[in-house]
């Protein structure tokens, strides 16, 4: 048999039918020559890799056509959609055309194939219906005598077939060649068959390691909100501006739309969006938070988008941004006004697309994340000075809400007093059962320029401070003049009087250890914009007048 095997374009997988046939094939009968190709066959593609797959297929239908006499063999897919047989493996002799792959056959050829029909045509075009055409042609093109193709199942489902034909002399087709063709056949079904599988199990076990390396970054990131201090962890208060923000997010939480929360610092914006959270149809998903304010402008692109090893010194390894992380929640982007431009625009495209790279990547994720942001700057000034982009502006505010800073809220500031109290006294080893009423007035008449952020402060500072169960506040607030019901520069002078007392205590230190920002719970930046507003200057030293 291997002097019958043709000469041009033997591939690896061919060679292995000379190698192993030569001897046997010249000694046995038809039958038992079909049983050794059989056998021969079994244990090629037993032992195959899925890799080599191809490659035995290919063999496998030149020693077919050597067995059966034939000049070319097609090996084809039958697809789900109508019409469709793929070719997918194709041989033929020296001298002929092998039928080209990826050719698709039409509905006539297809239907019967996937009733299970075997076709068998000894004269062709002939025996072809006459609207069978494209069939006709293609028969004629090839060209092809005599052909005959068999339907292979796997699992109930007919989703192969093997064909073989001649290109120069007629045949008929035996029952016996349709039985030989289909034991060939059916090896190679049940090979693609579990190359799919395979194929399948690799995909999920990818997606399941996917997944297992999202939730691993998800749990990271929430442990690491857990062990930081979120500072007050409820809305509290009953004052008309508040309940309106409250109203506000009730009805903004269930949809999908942006919101952008705007207000001063410690006004409460990120525990306004975690109530926001919570009440949407993302609540069982993460909310992930990024302080776009806390983060190096170097490294802003990765926090959001993520990175692949080697996109710059220092990534060795690939890492999941927080749009990945917060796929199918919210994110919230606090102090958004603190991007970059750059980082601006292809935020922007997450809006409009879902859509972005890791750094150091061009593979598109596609993402389903809502978004939450912040912010206490003016960003129509922003915008104005060129350091905000206007559509992306009008993007993020689809929503807005103003939070009310504590000063328009006065009648709150008891409220928060007592829940900071029950929030923090065991844990501080206090049991406060009182605020004298001096106490409560001092609370009440200052300006709060840090506002819920520095009142937590300040009453975190008091607990420490009160032994007994009465609570005690800070000299500084002993100190501060009583605050008159006149609003604008009345405030304004309250306020600076009791910045100048918290800096003169800590050294006028605004970063660092024990500094003023700290103490008045702000932060640096936002400080040093309330010194300059307020003309807030430190005083000479009689050394350096």
């Amino acid at each position: 048999m291997s002097a019958l095997l043709p000469t041009a374009r033997k591939s690896h997988a061919i060679w292995w039918l000379e190698e192993d046939l030569k001897v046997e094939s010249r000694a046995v009968d038809g039958p038992s020559r079909f049983e050794l190709l059989l056998a021969d066959l079994s244990t090629r593609f037993t032992g195959a890799r899925s890799e080599q797959l191809d490659g035995e297929i290919d063999g496998a239908l030149a020693a077919l056509v050597e067995f059966m006499g034939t000049d070319r063999a097609s090996f084809a897919e039958l697809l789900p959609e109508p019409g469709a047989v793929l070719i997918t493996h194709s041989w033929a002799r020296a001298g002929f055309a092998a039928v080209e792959r990826s050719t698709p056959m039409t509905t006539w050829y297809h239907d019967r194939l996937r009733r299970g029909e075997t076709l068998r045509f000894d004269r062709v075009p002939d025996d072809l219906p006459a609207h069978a055409r494209a069939e006709r042609e293609f028969a004629t093109v090839l060209p092809m005598l005599s052909h005959v193709a068999v339907p292979l199942s796997v699992g109930g489902r007919w989703v192969c077939a093997l064909g073989t034909a001649t290109a120069t002399t007629f045949r008929s087709w035996t029952n016996t060649d349709v039985t030989r063709i289909r034991s060939v056949g059916q090896i190679l079904a049940n090979a693609v068959h579990r190359r799919g599988v395979e194929s399948e199990l690799r995909e999920s076990l990818a997606e399941v390691r996917r997944l297992q390396g999202h939730l691993s970054a998800e749990n990271d990131y929430l442990r690491e909100e857990l062990e930081s201090d979120a500072s007050f962890e409820q809305i509290v208060g009953r004052s008309a501006a508040l309940r309106a923000v409250l109203a506000q997010a009730t009805q903004v939480a269930p949809t999908s739309a942006t919101v952008l929360l705007l207000g001063d610092t410690g006004t409460g914006k990120e525990l306004l969006a975690r109530a926001i959270h919570a009440r949407s149809k993302r609540s069982e998903r993460a909310l992930i938070k990024v302080n776009c304010a806390a983060i190096p402008p170097t490294l802003v692109e990765s926090e959001l988008f993520g990175h692949e090893k080697g996109a710059f010194s220092g990534a060795t390894a690939p890492r999941q941004g927080r749009f990945e992380l917060a796929d199918e929640g919210t994110l919230f982007l606090d102090e958004v006004g603190e991007l970059p431009l750059d980082v601006q625009a292809k935020l922007l495209r997450v809006l409009e697309e879902g859509e972005f790279e890791r750094l150091g990547s061009n593979r598109t994720h596609k993402v389903d994340v809502r978004i939450l942001a912040a912010t206490n700057r003016n960003l129509e000034r922003a915008i104005a000075e060129g350091r905000f982009r206007e559509d992306l502006f009008y993007r993020l505010s689809a929503f807005p809400i103003h939070l009310p800073p504590l000063r328009d809220r006065r009648e709150d500031i008891p409220l928060l007093v007592w829940a900071r109290i029950e929030q923090r006294q065991a844990e501080l080893g206090r049991r406060i059962d009182r605020v004298p009423e001096r106490v409560m007035h001092a609370l009440t008449r200052y300006p709060w320029p840090g506002n819920i952020r520095e009142l937590g402060n300040v009453i975190e500072r008091a607990l420490i401070l009160s032994a007994g169960s009465s609570l005690r506040l800070d000299e500084s607030f002993a100190a501060l003049p009583p605050r008159r019901e006149v609003p604008g520069e009345h405030l304004a002078d309250a306020e600076r009087a009791h910045l100048l007392l918290v800096l003169d205590r800590c050294g006028w230190k605004i970063e660092g250890p024990d500094n003023g920002a700290e103490r008045l719970g702000m932060r640096p930046s936002t400080l040093r914009a309330r010194l300059r507003k307020l003309g807030v200057v430190r005083p000479r030293s009689p050394r350096s007048a």
